[in-house]
């Protein structure tokens, strides 16, 4: 190891024992934080940007890790989908070079304060936007999330430590060895980007019971994973299950906006979290839409599952169980229900959905607000594609997740969901009578 080696170099073979390791990063990880608390704008900034150098000018070396990656899940029998998000082809990698030079525009919200104001003692209270500290992130495939969550983290003041997929082990490795020749250019501890460098399951399981280290824990991946880590985590979790994202096209709603709406929401792509599992409409409209939807989602090669009603209009296609009121099928299959109105529609929501995004097609201002107010979604859309539920959509820059939850982010996490508020008191000498 050269003198500028770091824990997360290190490969499974010496990491030893797996408790010490990451009780080592933590610490390492602890210690960041604290220099990262006074770090200014401008060298985070620095630091984003010289990584986006770094990566360009090692990017032969980081594509070679993830042909690497690739074979070896070749060989492995991942499938089709897990590759794909395994890949790193030209325009990926230059999206990743985006996404840094991206953070580093973005506003810094870190030392804003809010709603100052003047109290009858004299002293003014506001709320200071600060750092969460120590923030872990367990996800799965992607490498580009490596990246993802570094430069957030970093911008909104934290320190991380990254656990990636094994699939991913040689791109993840790579892509960490710019990130920390980038922070060490501007100056900033290596250790405020640990990616952990054994693959042993273990180490997550220590990394999500480590409170006096790490604040909080953002899982990445499917479903079975995000449950393990609510399940076990001694340290506070943001996260989101499953999508099951619904479109109501209610009986008001202009049928040509309803139909790019509905098409869009299910197959501009199908492996997303924000994605349409389920369509329902209002049954005045049913018997002049359904036939131009199932047309249209032909087209793309979708398989309908209906209830009674939309097989009434749709015969040919196959009955949707209840079950498929539950799915999340990040696939070319779509659930359609035929409902009596609003309060059915949300009725289905309430009990079917998973709090993620929900929409309404309508002409009808009385209804949207209803339905913006009364759907428990972590975001609620009126006439918009529920594709829409992301944190660039949203003009928070990257996202480093979405969350379902209701403290301490809701709905696409960037910088501000990485940070905290704490009071602040500007005062004049004042003492309490």
């Amino acid at each position: 190891m050269t003198a500028h080696a770091s824990h997360n170099e290190r490969t499974d073979s010496d990491v030893g024992d797996i408790a010490t390791y990451m009780t080592n990063l933590g610490q390492a990880a602890r210690a960041a934080a604290t220099r990262m608390r006074r770090t200014v704008t401008g060298d985070k900034n620095r630091a984003l940007l010289a990584m986006a150098e770094q990566l360009q000018h090692h990017r032969s070396e980081v594509m070679a890790a993830n042909a690497a990656d690739l074979a070896r899940g070749q060989e492995s029998g991942l499938d089709a989908a897990l590759l794909d998000r395994l890949a790193l082809d030209d325009a990926r990698f230059d999206a990743m070079l985006e996404g840094l030079h991206q953070v580093a525009a973005l506003p810094d919200p870190v030392g804003e304060i809010d709603a100052l104001r003047s109290r009858p003692s004299g002293i003014q209270v506001g709320q200071m936007r600060v750092p969460l500290g120590v923030i872990g992130i367990i996800y799965e495939s992607r490498p580009n999330v490596t990246l993802e969550a570094a430069s957030l983290c970093l911008k909104s003041g934290n320190a991380c430590i990254l656990r990636g997929g094994s699939e991913a082990r040689e791109s993840n490795a790579a892509i960490a060895a710019c990130i920390r020749r980038g922070l060490r250019e501007a100056g900033l501890p290596e250790a405020t980007v640990q990616v952990v460098a054994t693959t042993d399951r273990a180490a997550v399981g220590q990394l999500i019971s480590m409170p006096a280290y790490v604040d909080v824990i953002i899982p990445r991946g499917g479903k079975s994973l995000i449950e393990r880590i609510s399940r076990e985590a001694k340290v506070p979790v943001i996260k989101h299950l499953d999508g099951v994202c619904h479109v109501y096209v209610d009986a008001t709603a202009e049928l040509d906006k309803a139909l790019a709406i509905a098409v869009n929401a299910k197959t501009q792509r199908y492996g997303t979290c924000n994605t349409m599992e389920t369509l329902l409409i209002d049954a005045p409209v049913a018997e002049e839409l359904l036939p131009r939807l199932a047309s249209a989602y032909a087209e793309h090669g979708v398989e309908l599952r209906g209830c009674e009603r939309t097989r009434a209009i749709l015969d040919t296609i196959t009955a949707a169980s209840e079950e498929d009121w539950h799915a999340e099928y990040l696939a070319p299959v779509l659930a359609i229900r035929v409902v009596d109105g609003i309060e059915a529609a949300m009725e289905h929501i309430d009990r079917y959905g998973s709090h993620h995004t929900d929409a309404i097609v309508t002409e009808h201002y009385g209804l949207a607000r209803r339905f913006m107010a009364e759907v428990d979604s972590s975001s609620v859309m009126v006439n918009a594609s529920t594709r829409f539920a992301d944190g660039f959509e949203y003009g928070l820059g990257a996202e480093i997740g979405i969350s379902t939850d209701k403290l301490h982010a809701r709905g696409p996490v960037g910088l501000e969901g990485l940070t905290t508020r704490k009071y602040v008191v500007l005062g004049d000498g004042q003492v309490r009578q």
